[in-house]
């Protein structure tokens, strides 16, 4: 017997007849004997009507700003997983299996109090693990707990897989499958390059630095917290019958195992090409060089919740002065530009410019800490294809290259093709 949580997205309980596809996959894990939790989202669109009304709610009479209490907002959006959650405990007892819904607020999960984007931050595992000696399954509402003001509080976009792999640890489950409406992680995006190839293993490491580059299978925070508490965890597809060849083998179903590296027998060099679009290059010209300038900068620019990357300085030869250039997301350059405007008497520098149209180009892999020359053959089949290069940053296991936005399906095949990611 094993003790497993299952995940499902929205697209897996889009409607009542997915909610049973859901449902056979439930009983296969039940069958076999094994304990089970599900977490699941709401209905596909259906958070996103939730938000609308909200922000149609909030608008004042001749108005067309929309500005909303979060914590209505939060009482509003959580109500699309109770809905989803209730569906899938309702149709699981018509299958004849002991299920029961239950809320963030009632296992509960603990959060702290930022409404809209709250973090966990305690899960007592003991309620649900009640739940299992009983032989119940618990179908428990993602995206959601409680907040210290004890009101409903929502983890942000994607937050039902933080809550699978945090109910996950807390029960010491194990193993957490992130049920999606793809069958595992690949090498890079297939609807770019059509040779990419699912992986059978990445580490938490590797997946992190997918997750936060531009691979949208799995939410960031759900990939720290499974890295900090070691949650083997696996991204399954949802729409794969559940009786298929392999599904209930509970060692190495079909998917992508993520997991510690050292379960990862042999490392490839690099192991993924992740791509994110829509990035604005932001230059001041002139800036004087002396300390505390960059705090200056960059403080302010955190401060109004806007994300910096790619920071490149340049001092000039008299050290005097120093350009700076950093990427931000291009949905927030206006915003940048207005908080760098604010500070530019106080920080002194002659010139902003910037370009928005901008692609993040990235290759990963763990392999890169023992292996030599990676970049240098990056920056050559680049400068062979024409693909000139803004901006460069490295760590241990990542190169990530700026690039203008219509190379970037160019650039992503071309990386994949040179490390060899398009052969078996």
């Amino acid at each position: 017997m094993a003790r497993i949580v299952m995940k499902f997205g929205g697209t897996s309980v889009a409607d009542i007849a997915r909610i049973r596809n859901v449902a056979r996959h439930v009983k296969r894990e039940v069958d076999a004997g094994n304990e089970v939790a599900v977490v699941v989202s709401a209905m596909a669109g259906k958070t996103n009507e939730l938000v609308g009304w909200v922000h149609e709610a909030s608008k004042s009479e001749g108005s067309s700003l929309s500005i909303y209490d979060a914590r209505e907002y939060d009482a509003v959006v959580a109500s699309g997983e109770q809905v989803t959650s209730g569906l899938l405990a309702l149709v699981l007892q018509s299958m004849g299996v002991n299920a029961r819904s239950w809320q963030g607020w009632q296992i509960p999960v603990k959060t702290d109090n930022t409404h809209g984007a709250a973090r966990i931050e305690d899960i007592d595992g003991s309620f649900l693990i009640e739940r299992f000696k009983e032989g119940q399954v618990a179908v428990v509402a993602g995206f959601q707990g409680i907040a210290p003001d004890n009101r409903i509080a929502t983890l942000g976009r994607g937050g039902s897989d933080t809550s699978a792999v945090a109910i996950a640890a807390a029960v010491k489950a194990d193993r957490c499958d992130i049920y999606t409406d793809v069958d595992g992680v690949y090498t890079t995006d297939p609807r770019i390059e059509p040779k990419a190839r699912r992986l059978s293993k990445i580490s938490f490491e590797e997946m992190l630095e997918m997750a936060s580059l531009g691979a949208k299978v799995l939410q960031v925070r759900s990939v720290e917290l499974a890295m900090v508490h070691k949650v083997r965890t696996f991204v399954r597809s949802s729409f794969v019958e559940p009786d298929a060849p392999g599904m209930g083998n509970l060692l190495n179903p079909p998917g992508t195992l993520i997991c510690d590296e050292d379960e990862i027998v042999e490392q490839q060099v690099v192991t993924g090409i992740a791509y994110a679009k829509d990035e604005a290059q932001i230059s001041l010209r002139r800036v004087s060089d002396r300390p505390g300038v960059a705090a200056g900068i960059f403080g302010p620019l955190a401060g109004a919740g806007i994300n910096v990357d790619m920071i490149v300085q340049n001092i000039s030869e008299d050290g005097s002065f120093t350009d700076m250039t950093f990427t931000v997301p291009a949905g927030d350059l206006s915003k940048a530009l207005s908080v760098l405007e604010k500070v530019r008497e106080t920080v002194g520098f002659d010139a902003v410019q910037h370009e928005d149209g901008m692609s993040k180009v990235s290759v990963i892999g763990i392999g890169m800490r023992s292996h030599t020359g990676v970049a240098a053959s990056a920056f050559r089949a680049l400068s062979e294809k024409g693909i000139n290069i803004r901006a460069i940053t490295t760590s241990e296991i990542k190169i990530s290259i700026l690039i203008d936005g219509p190379y970037t399906e160019l650039a992503v095949r071309t990386l994949h093709s040179i490390y060899g990611l398009d052969k078996q």
